[in-house]
């Protein structure tokens, strides 16, 4: 095992689909199965409400976390440490939608979110640090996190994306483009992978050159997030038949 401390300045080579990754891969699978099964909870608002404020206070004390590490050890860099990456942005998002029980952030953080987090957790581009240290757990819980809440959302208060949630969703993936272009502008930052592909492999290796594949990730976003769509679309037409044959002839 490597040797270094927890929560200090010294980081750790990350191995792709080592063993810690695997291993955070299944427990992050396991406690979405867990969320999206659990029978019951929407009748028990008292105990959903506690679990959804614990899980935004956990988010924003992750993010909290996270800052608190970059200026102890050094690294705080307005080129990469603000919260522009998409993952970074729907962790803020996640905690306030949580708290408010936003559904306008729910349709956003269940497309762009879960879709962004589960890229970063199959190829983790931006990760800083391998196994034991800080910023290991705080990648795979914090993205893992993010896919949870929408998940809960979704158990605990009966969400659901609409078809126009899709177009939204792009709609705001667009405008944000504008103002973390600038930021990159004046940073020299790469916030969101719009200025270059990352250097670690990533998905965006298979989606051609710079600027190319920025527009070749419209259409895998959009294709993702009519597959992500698609269970909801088929549950409600199987509902409608069900009404239209329990109706009397």
């Amino acid at each position: 095992m490597n040797r270094v401390s927890f929560f200090g300045p010294d980081t750790v080579p990350f191995t792709f689909y080592s063993t810690q990754h695997l291993v955070a891969l299944a427990v992050i699978a396991a406690a979405c199965a867990f969320t999206l099964g659990w029978r019951g909870l929407r009748e028990r608002p008292r105990l959903a409400n506690a679990i959804r404020h614990a899980l935004a206070s956990l988010l924003l004390m992750l993010d909290i976390a996270l800052h608190v590490w970059y200026f102890t050890a050094d690294q705080w860099d307005p080129s990469w440490t603000l919260p522009l990456h998409l993952c970074s942005l729907t962790l803020i998002l996640s905690f306030i939608m949580l708290w408010t029980k936003s559904y306008r952030l729910f349709e956003f953080n269940y497309f762009a979110g879960i879709g962004g987090a589960l890229q970063a957790l199959l190829t983790p581009a931006a990760i800083l640090s391998g196994y034991p240290h800080f910023t290991f757990f705080y990648f795979f819980v914090a993205h893992g996190g993010i896919i949870v809440a929408a998940l809960f959302m979704i158990a605990a208060y009966g969400y659901r994306p609409r078809g126009s949630s899709i177009w939204r969703t792009l709609l705001w993936l667009n405008l944000l483009l504008i103002p973390v272009g600038l930021v990159n502008y004046l940073t020299g930052g790469n916030y969101m992978f719009i200025a270059r592909k990352p250097d670690n492999p990533s998905l965006l290796d298979l989606l051609g050159p710079w600027p190319w594949y920025i527009l070749s990730l419209e259409g895998v976003a959009f294709v993702l997030f009519v597959l992500m769509y698609l269970p909801f679309l088929i549950r409600a037409k199987r509902s409608r038949n069900l009404e239209t044959n329990r109706r009397p002839s």
